[in-house]
């Protein structure tokens, strides 16, 4: 029986990986990635290394977890090293706790390897700090795909005191979400920022107000972060810094 790595890929900046998902990715027999990985991440295997598409999209799960599961136990059974590759961090909305268990049922040695969670990391390339001395003392991080229908589980009123709250996986729910925040007592003209396919050259920041979003949602694509708060007023204080340096250093470090 082989050994399957749960890693991290980051939140799409090839120079976001860790030094230990970089060695992990070059020994790999088997790469198991999600949809967004970046190519330039999966360009580090070594010849003849496999790799095995298991992506999902938004509403679309092409794969269910217990395929995917199933496919883990399968290559171990057949390969030294078997990395599953997810987006961000693997602890962190990705299932990946899902998938050690199923790993630890079945007696299959594992290791994870955390990544770069995009709940702060695309903020922070926007210029939006989750904190700020005198502005925000407490954030929350919370799924958006939970947020209407059958699994609608989240508890809004729980977060009407938390300064910054960032919803991830909620571009589809956008309108519905910031009418429950509203609802449960956030302040209608509270900012709201979504920064697009965030640590990328594709990267874009929309700013808006719950409000607007609940009454007149901005076009946005998936995937993006969407942060409340009073942080976010900070992006508009940096926009032409960032932009400039984006600009002289050819990255995409700051979209505007």
């Amino acid at each position: 029986m082989g050994k399957v790595y749960i890693v991290g890929a980051g939140p799409g900046d090839p120079e976001l990986l860790t030094v230990r998902a970089v060695k992990i990715l070059k020994e790999a027999d088997v790469v198991l990635y999600d949809r967004l990985i970046n190519e330039d991440i999966l360009s580090l295997t070594r010849p003849g290394c496999l790799h095995i598409y298991v992506g999902k999209e938004d509403g679309k799960h092409t794969i269910p977890q217990e395929e995917i599961n199933r496919l883990l136990l399968y290559y171990a059974s057949l390969y030294e090293k078997v990395v599953r590759l997810k987006g961000g961090d693997p602890f962190i909305f990705g299932r990946g706790g899902e998938e050690v268990l199923f790993l630890a049922d079945q007696g299959v040695p594992f290791e994870v390897v955390p990544g770069i969670s995009s709940f702060y990391s695309v903020p922070a390339y926007a210029g939006i700090p989750l904190t700020l001395r005198g502005v925000s003392s407490s954030f929350a991080v919370v799924t958006g795909h939970e947020a209407t229908g059958k699994e609608k589980k989240v508890n809004w009123e729980a977060f009407r005191g938390v300064d910054t709250l960032v919803v991830l996986m909620g571009v589809r729910n956008r309108q519905r979400i910031a009418g429950d925040l509203i609802k449960a007592g956030r302040d209608p003209d509270e900012p709201v920022a979504f920064v697009e396919r965030g640590t990328t050259e594709d990267q874009r920041t929309v700013i808006t107000t719950l409000r607007e979003v609940a009454e007149n949602p901005p076009e946005v694509k998936p995937p993006a972060v969407m942060v409340v708060g009073r942080v976010v007023e900070v992006h508009g204080r940096v926009k032409e810094f960032l932009e400039n340096l984006k600009v002289l250093e050819g990255t995409g470090h700051a979209g505007g």
